[in-house]
C-alpha cells in the first residue's frame, strides 16, 4: 500500500494544514485486514413495518440500547404515519417509538452526552425530497428531542431555506459538544456547502465554506458536507463527500487536516475510544452521461474504512467491503455500539446490516 504525504502551507487560513493523499489500488484496498462479518435481520419490528433507509444509529448512554432513525420504510418520511426515530434493545427488540409527521426527509442524527436527539432535514431546495417538506411548511431544520419525543428546541425555519445565521439549506448532519455547542453541516447535495457553529442557546457564532455558488474543491470548502462528527478532543470531521475527502477543523473553524485515504466518505462515526468509522457507498460506481463528480471514485471501493483519531493521520487499519453485489448507493451512515458492533444503513437495498466479529479477539475494542 503506498501513502504520499506533503504539507502544505495554507496562507489565507493563517496555518499549518497536513495535506494526505492516497495512491490506493482496489487490490491495496482489499488486502487490509476485514475482521467483520455481515449478519442480517437484528431488527425485530412489529407486523407490516419494514425498514427503510437507515440514516443513523447511536447507542444509548445506558449501554443497553440503542437509538435508530429510519426513513419510515422507505427513503422519505412525507406522507407516512411511522415513525422515523426508534429504540431497540441489544437484541435486536423494539422498544419505543415516535417523531411522526415531523420530518420530510430526516437525514443527520446524533445522541448527545445528556441524552437528547438530534434529527436533520437534509432535502436541499429543489431536490424532489425537499418538495414535499416545503409544502407540508416541514425541512430545513435541525431539531433537538428528548427521549420521549417531544421537541425542545429548533434550529433554522420550517419549511423556508436560505444560506444566513438562521436558516439551512437542506443541512445533513448535526454534532454537539459537551459544553452544548451545535455544529451543523449544511447541506446535502445542492445545498450550502458549509458547517456553522452555534452556541447552546442556538445563537449562530461561525461557519466556514458557504456562500452563491459555494461548491468548491479549495481547502476548508466543501461539496456535499454529507456528516460531521467530533472526537475526544473537540476536533470536528467533516465528511466531504463530493470531493472525496475529510476534512477536520477545530473549535475555531481552522483547518487541521485534509485526509484522502478515507475513500468517497458519506457517513462517519467515532466511537469512545476516538476509532473513525466512515462508510463509502458510492465510490467506483460507472454511469452513462456527463460526468458526475459526487458519485465518481474510480479505482476505490465501496464499504467501511477504520482508522484511529489517536494517531497522527490514522492511516486505515481495516476495510470492510460492502456486501453482496453492486446496486447502487450502498453504506451511507454509521452507529456503532459500546461492544464494537457496526450497523450500516443502505440506502439502495435499504436495509441496515450489522457487522460482528469473525472471532472475539478480532473485535475492536471501544472500551
Amino acid at each position: 500500500m503506498h501513502f504520499v504525504l506533503r504539507l502544505a502551507t495554507a496562507l489565507a487560513l493563517g496555518c499549518l494544514v497536513w495535506f494526505v493523499s492516497a495512491d490506493l489500488s482496489v487490490s491495496a484496498q482489499s488486502s487490509t485486514t476485514n475482521p467483520y462479518r455481515a449478519t442480517f435481520g437484528w431488527e425485530q419490528l412489529p407486523e407490516g413495518r419494514v425498514l427503510g433507509t437507515v440514516s443513523g444509529v447511536f447507542p444509548d448512554p445506558d449501554g443497553r440500547h440503542l437509538w435508530i432513525l429510519d426513513r419510515c420504510g422507505a427513503n422519505e418520511c412525507a406522507g407516512t404515519d411511522l415513525d422515523p426515530i426508534m429504540k431497540f434493545d441489544l437484541e435486536g427488540n423494539l422498544v419505543d417509538s415516535f417523531g411522526a409527521g415531523l420530518f420530510a426527509f430526516p437525514h443527520g442524527f446524533f445522541l448527545d452526552h445528556e441524552g437528547f436527539l438530534w434529527v436533520t432535514e437534509g432535502g436541499s431546495h429543489g431536490d424532489s425530497r425537499a418538495v414535499a417538506g416545503e409544502a407540508m411548511g416541514i425541512g430545513h431544520q435541525v431539531l433537538k428531542l428528548n427521549q420521549q419525543g417531544d421537541v425542545v428546541m429548533r434550529l433554522g425555519e420550517a419549511g423556508v431555506w436560505g444560506d444566513g445565521p438562521n436558516h439551512f439549506n437542506g443541512p445533513s448532519g448535526v454534532v454537539v459538544a459537551r459544553n452544548g455547542d451545535i455544529w451543523v453541516s449544511d447541506g446535502h447535495r445542492g445545498g450550502n456547502n458549509r458547517i456553522v457553529k452555534f452556541s447552546a442557546d442556538g445563537t449562530f457564532l461561525l461557519e466556514v465554506g458557504g456562500g452563491v455558488g459555494s461548491e468548491s474543491k479549495e481547502a476548508a470548502r466543501f461539496s456535499d458536507p454529507h456528516d460531521i462528527k467530533m472526537d475526544s478532543q473537540g476536533r470536528i470531521y467533516v465528511a466531504d463527500r463530493g470531493n472525496s475527502r475529510i476534512q477536520v477543523f477545530n473549535q475555531e473553524g481552522e483547518l487541521l487536516y485534509i485526509w484522502t485515504h478515507y475513500g468517497k466518505p458519506s457517513g462517519l462515526f467515532i466511537d469512545r475510544n476516538d476509532i473513525l468509522y466512515a462508510g463509502d457507498g458510492l465510490s467506483g460506481m460507472v454511469r452513462t452521461g456527463p460526468p458526475d463528480n459526487w458519485r465518481s471514485n474510480l479505482g476505490w471501493e465501496k464499504g467501511i474504512r477504520i482508522g484511529d483519531l489517536k494517531t497522527e493521520q490514522a492511516w486505515v487499519t481495516h476495510f470492510i467491503p460492502q456486501h453482496d453485489e453492486d446496486v447502487g448507493a450502498g453504506i451511507e451512515f454509521l452507529g456503532v455500539d459500546f461492544d464494537g458492533n457496526i450497523y450500516a444503513g443502505e440506502v439502495s437495498r435499504r436495509r441496515l446490516v450489522r457487522y460482528v466479529p469473525h472471532r472475539p479477539s478480532e473485535l475492536i475494542r471501544t472500551q
